[in-house]
């Protein structure tokens, strides 16, 4: 207790010195006294103070106080040395710990410009002091860096030639010329500063400090070499570093160390060489000296060294950023980076990218960049940014709308009602009297073959509507031989009934995986083909067809020969079938099966029973059958003749939640999406390197091309097979690169030159046992979700014949890093040559011989959709749900765009019920206009299959509204595995302000739709396009506010009055959605994006909740779903609940009318708390995983509707205070309601 007492007593008394003290030294200030000795006196009792004690100097740097004032006045007006270095002391002590704030408040009074000033002055004396230079030098390097304006400051008072004088003096005196180099580093972060002292030599002299392997100085040689990389940084630098032969003298230098330090103490100093080195190649001539002295190998054979280190990492990367910066750009090994398919636009536009292309001289992918900055600005930001500085707070993002009177609503149609008037067939709900409809009755609508009910609108150049096609029609057979090599299509596939065989299928995910029932398997032994479905190509005019069916049936058991040939009479459409038009033909089936100790063989089964396993109730809205009859109908631009396994058998969530990928050490650094690559990563690189340096153990043979179709198909049995010749399928070229490594090249969507990112492609031909590497070579993003956690999605035909067809996520090792891949300027349409990244990931295939497919993200084909809502349509009770499906217009490939119609069926045709039914609000949803976003059809699969489902939620909901969705604003695009575009070649997301209605005739009349009920004021309650983001985690809103977008600007916006309704629904999804994250959620609006979706509709035709709702293709980071990739099952179940979210919305926007009883509300909470079970939810959560500009804030209105330019670090989106949670649903209202 004393000791404590005694402690209090004197640290009350220090601070009374410390005020006392400068109490008195303001004094001798004041007084203008020249007392010398009692200034002395005085500044070397506070150096005392502050050498001993801590709080002094947090009460002299304390806001408020007056203590670096009256020290920087003294230090300014005294003319005593030893006074001046007394000073100079104490605020070295001051900014020495805690130095950034410090440091700041020091510049805010005026510091540096003192300091720079007694620089001068000192420099005057002859000679100069050496301990009051070292203090200096020492302070201004420290005070320097937080002075945004040092640069300038220094050059205009002369400091530069003063230091750069004292080094030339003082080669020899490291004491003296440690600190000066320090701020020589500082002064070259300015590149009028480095240049200048580049021209007078600095380069020069740093050359004669550093050098070979040596125990002494080992300090300076740090901080020159530090200082050398920083003036290497400036061009003029480097070229004078190249032109004296500085490339090859670091490389030897570097050797040297790496030599000599066996027990690796000098890492800092060998990381500094290459630091320099690294500098020196941003420019073409350092690349070129590099390459010339054999800088590659020797930094290749020296990494390779380091790896068995793992402290030694930091050089490991340094020097593979090194080498890849200084690899040789390559144009990629295609013909031309445009598509490998055309389709002739029926007008070319003005302008625009794909004017641009269009007027690409047809050279112009051989042109080879010469750019000479070689996007090292982008290389820095995803690499190596060891120099990061703090971003400012303050951050504005340039792209945010500023000026108010954009940002206020027009409300203008844009079109005469008159024209808009064609609209009314989409609503025959404003007519309908339901006379002879039978409002009882509950027996639901037979199937209907037709696709389409309403009357298309025929896009004038998009081709003659297709009549009808009758669906069901006798298919005749004919027996065909089987072939007897498996890599072809097989003949027919035999599949044998056993009850038993889950016995005998391996498990896949330990003892979290479910089996499901399986009754399908195949012969292992004998089964060596499957037939596609083969269809014979006639006249592409006609519109009606004719069928058969090739079949024949060999089975064999394991232990003897059964042999049997048998026509079936079969009318499925899913054996083969002969139309005219085209052929469509079923994909190849593995040859291989499971292998069930007993094998009931049976000949006469039919086709589909042989093809299709046997799964839950799950599948039950998918039909194979129907599925086959649709893919007849739908148009390619290729003519795919295939169909994929995976769209023919269908998909059901797997059982089992798949985490978040844990990424080992190596793969990425955890907290900076800018840190180095670690060792996995670098394993990668190294590989990709020893391309350059080893060329003759490079195999690179073509196995796969679409431009070629008579590339040499391998007949080796341990090489890999590739397809993707079928709806949404994209791979263009593969090539085998070692023994079990490809180089996979992706299609450009239709009429561009990029977009490269979504794939899905067959494989086959795989062993077990071995570990098989894929890398994508072409990706386009700087950055994807793939660095953190994300996998690539699999389906094995195996494992569905097994009774488990879904798609989950495989592979490991798997990176997303630039390659020495790129395309010119002129192709990347006037910009700098722009590189390409890899996706690259190992994968170890379960089953021999298998057929295996890969995918982007879950595959969602157009087809699917089709034959989606014919079973809805077929299956619904016509007395509750009022559906229609209408044909909103033809695309430009002659595919229609279906427009559907829910609500709830009239009570009774009396004018009340009647009344009521047509005054129900609109809510009008879009999805799929990117097609690679294939998470948005998902959501939408569960709205649709919420809002036709018989709970009694679903039916309020019915009755409450009425729904016009566009599942599919871009159906070209789906079918033809476009990842952004349509067949125009645009961004339809970008078309909104002006559609063309012959290049874009979806958008054109969904907008005309929307236009059409502005003008008979019905506009929509809500509007909402699903989408899909790659880049950030978790679902989430954009939507429009004046207020909160002038919030992220300089302008005024407090006397701005906005309603706040558009953040009623995101709030309430917060609540109720496990997957929705409201801090991600942004409702500022940008000029980039003033032509979207979400824009436009709420600008033009005035919809205030409209919105973009973003579904991430990775995983969630929060809530239930934390540390969990996303999946089928929560994509459709946040479907689901955005229309519960509406439910509730209804009863907040209109709560007198909205009088319900208590328990339909009882069963909504229930139904929007329940939700499938997480096990160990947590168990996999990553720690700041992501990089903060990324994840945390992002302020990209539409999915990925970004350009290639990261964003920059900014505030977190502002959030007002109702946002918090636990806002009951009266306090939602009392605050977002007007």
């Amino acid at each position: 207790m004393n000791k404590v007492k005694m402690a209090s007593e004197k640290s009350v008394t220090n601070n009374s010195r410390i005020v006392s003290l400068l109490a008195q030294l303001e004094k001798i200030n004041a007084d203008c006294l020249v007392d010398a000795d009692n200034a002395r006196y005085v500044t070397s009792k506070i150096l005392h103070l502050a050498q001993s004690q801590e709080k002094i100097k947090k009460d002299m740097m304390a806001k408020g106080s007056t203590g670096i004032e009256v020290i920087l006045s003294t230090l300014e007006n005294t003319r005593d040395l030893q006074t001046t270095i007394n000073i100079l002391n104490i605020l070295l002590e001051l900014v020495a710990v805690g130095g950034n704030r410090r440091t700041s408040v020091l510049v805010s009074r005026g510091g540096t410009q003192i300091l720079l000033q007694l620089l001068v002055n000192a420099s005057k004396e002859s000679p100069p002091n050496e301990e009051l230079m070292v203090l200096l030098h020492s302070l201004l390097a420290k005070v320097g860096p937080k002075d945004r304006k040092f640069g300038v400051k220094a050059r205009i008072n002369g400091a530069l030639n003063i230091t750069l004088n004292i080094v030339k003096q003082n080669l020899q005196n490291q004491k003296l010329i440690l600190p000066c180099l320090q701020l020589v580093r500082v002064y070259s972060t300015n590149s009028v500063n480095a240049v200048s002292l580049g021209k007078n030599g600095v380069v020069e002299l740093i050359f004669k400090i550093i050098g070979p392997f040596s125990k002494k100085n080992t300090g300076l040689m740090k901080v020159a070499l530090d200082t050398l990389a920083a003036l290497l940084k400036s061009r003029t630098n480097a070229r004078r570093a190249v032109d004296r032969g500085y490339v090859q003298m670091l490389l030897t230098i570097y050797v040297d160390w790496h030599r000599h330090d066996s027990r690796h103490r000098h890492m800092l100093i060998r990381k500094g060489i290459l630091q320099a080195i690294k500098s020196v190649t941003n420019i073409k001539l350092g690349r070129k000296a590099f390459l010339d002295v054999n800088g590659m190998k020797i930094l290749y054979n020296t990494s390779q060294e380091c790896l068995a280190v793992r402290t030694l990492d930091p050089l490991v990367n340094t020097s593979s950023l090194i080498m890849r910066k200084c690899y040789p750009k390559n144009r990629l090994p295609l013909p031309t980076i445009k598509s490998a398919f055309h389709f002739q636009l029926p007008i070319i536009p003005v302008n625009g990218p794909v004017y641009q292309l269009y007027s690409l001289p047809p050279e112009v992918d051989d042109v080879v960049d010469e750019s000479d900055d070689n996007d090292d600005t982008e290389t820095e930001s995803e690499i190596e940014n060891d120099n990061e500085e703090d971003f400012d707070q303050n951050f504005k993002n340039d792209d945010i709308e500023t000026d108010i009177n954009k940002l206020k609503p027009k409300h203008e149609l844009g079109r005469p009602f008159e024209d808009l008037k064609m609209y009314e067939q989409f609503f025959p709900e404003f007519t309908e009297e339901f006379q002879e409809c039978d409002l009882v009755s509950k027996e639901p609508k037979p199937l209907s073959t037709n696709i389409t009910q309403g009357g298309p609108i025929v896009v004038p150049t998009a081709g003659v509507e297709q009549s009808p096609v009758n669906h069901a029609i006798e298919i005749p057979m004919k027996e065909t031989h089987q072939t007897e090599d498996c890599n072809k299509r097989p003949i027919f596939l035999g599949l044998v009934k056993n009850d038993n065989s889950t016995d005998n299928i391996p498990q896949q995910q330990g003892d979290q995986m479910n089996l499901l029932p399986s009754c399908q398997c195949l012969n292992h032994e004998i089964i060596k083909d499957f037939d596609k479905i083969s269809l014979q190509n006639t006249s592409k005019n006609e519109q009606s067809y004719t069928s058969k069916v090739t079949t024949k049936k060999e089975c064999k058991s394991s232990h003897s020969e059964i042999t049997c040939n048998k026509s079936f009479q079969h009318v499925s459409s899913c054996g083969g079938v002969l139309f005219e038009g085209r052929s469509v033909q079923l994909g190849k089936l593995c040859c291989s099966g499971p292998d069930p100790e007993e094998e009931d063989v049976s000949c006469s089964v039919s086709v589909e029973e042989q093809v299709m396993p046997e799964v839950p109730d799950a599948l039950q809205l998918h039909d194979p059958e129907l599925y086959i009859e649709i893919v007849k109908n739908t148009k390619s631009v290729p003519e795919y003749s295939e169909v994929a396994y995976p769209d023919y058998f269908g998909h059901i969530p797997p059982p089992f939640k798949e985490p978040i990928l844990e990424r080992p050490y190596g793969v990425q650094r955890k907290k900076r999406m800018a840190g180095s690559h670690m060792r996995t990563l670098m394993t990668k690189i190294n590989q990709d390197i020893e391309r350059l340096i080893h060329p003759n153990d490079i195999i690179d043979r073509v196995i796969y091309d679409l431009d070629n179709v008579s590339y040499p198909i391998p007949d080796e049995g341990d090489v890999l097979k590739f397809n993707s010749k079928f709806e949404s399928g994209n791979l263009r070229k593969v090539i085998q690169i070692r023994k079990n490594e490809y180089d996979l090249i992706l299609n450009s969507d239709i009429n561009s030159n990029h977009y490269h990112q979504w794939f899905y492609f067959e494989v086959s031909g795989m062993r077990t046992g071995i570990a098989y590497r894929f890398n994508i070579i072409n990706c386009e993003k700087t950055n994807s979700q793939f660095n953190y956690g994300m996998q690539p999605l699999m389906y094995s035909v195996q494992e569905a014949l097994s009774g488990r067809p879904w798609w989950i996520r495989v592979g490991t090792d798997i990176c997303y890093y630039k390659n020495h891949f790129s395309r010119s300027s002129v192709a990347a349409g006037g910009q700098k040559g722009k590189s390409y990244y890899t996706i690259t990931f190992t994968i170890n295939f379960q089953h021999k011989d298998d057929v295996c497919y890969f995918a982007y993200h879950y595959p969602y084909t157009y087809s699917a959709l089709m034959m989606h809502l014919q079973k809805l349509e077929s299956t619904h009770n016509p007395q509750q749900i009022y559906f229609r499906q209408d044909t909103l217009c033809e695309t430009l490939s002659g595919n229609s765009c279906p427009i559907v119609t829910i609500t709830a069926m009239p009570e009774s045709n009396y004018y009340e019920h009647i009344c009521q039914f047509r005054n129900r609000p609109y809510i009008f949803l879009s999805a799929r206009v990117h097609p690679g976003e294939t998470n948005s059809s998902w959501v939408m699969k569960g709205t649709l299959e919420y809002l036709m489902s018989n709970t009694p939620a679903a039916q309020n909901l019915r009755e409450s509204y009425i729904f016009k969705i566009v599942p599919m604003l871009n159906p070209d695009g789906v079918i033809n595995g476009n990842h952004r575009c349509s067949l125009s070649g645009e961004d339809l997301n970008r078309q909104w302000q002006n559609p063309n209605l012959d290049l874009h005739p979806t958008i054109y009349h969904a907008k005309g739709l929307l236009q059409y009920l502005a003008a008979i004021k019905r506009l929509p309650l809500v509007f909402c396009d699903y989408h899909g983001h790659s880049r950030k985690k978790n679902v989430f809103m954009y939507g429009c506010s004046i207020k909160e977008t002038m919030w992220h600007t300089s302008a005024a916006s407090c006397e701005l009055v906005e309603d706040l309704g558009y953040r009623t629904l995101p709030k309430i999804l917060s609540q109720t959605a496990p997957a929705f994250c409201m801090s991600s959620c942004s409702f500022v609006v940008e000029k980039s994006k003033e032509s979207t979706a979400r824009v436009v509709v709420w600008r033009e035709i005035g919809v205030q909740r409209s919105y973009t709702m973003e579904s991430t293709l990775c995983g969630c980071d929060q809530g239930k779903y934390k540390g969990l990739q996303i999946g089928t099952h929560e994509l459709e179940e946040m479907g689901a609940k955005f229309c519960s979210g509406l439910l509730r919305l209804k009863r907040l926007t209109s709560p007198l009318e909205y009088n319900l009883p208590s328990t339909l509300f009882d069963i909504e909470n229930e139904l929007i708390e329940s939700s499938c079970k997480v096990t160990s939810p947590t168990t996999y959560v990553l720690d700041e995983d992501e990089p903060r500009f990324l994840e945390e804030v992002d302020y990209s209105a539409e999915s990925n509707d970004e350009p290639d330019v990261d964003l920059a670090n900014n505030a977190a989106d502002y959030e007002p205070s109702l946002q918090e949670d636990g806002l009951s649903d009266s306090e939602i209202t009392r605050t977002h309601l007007p």
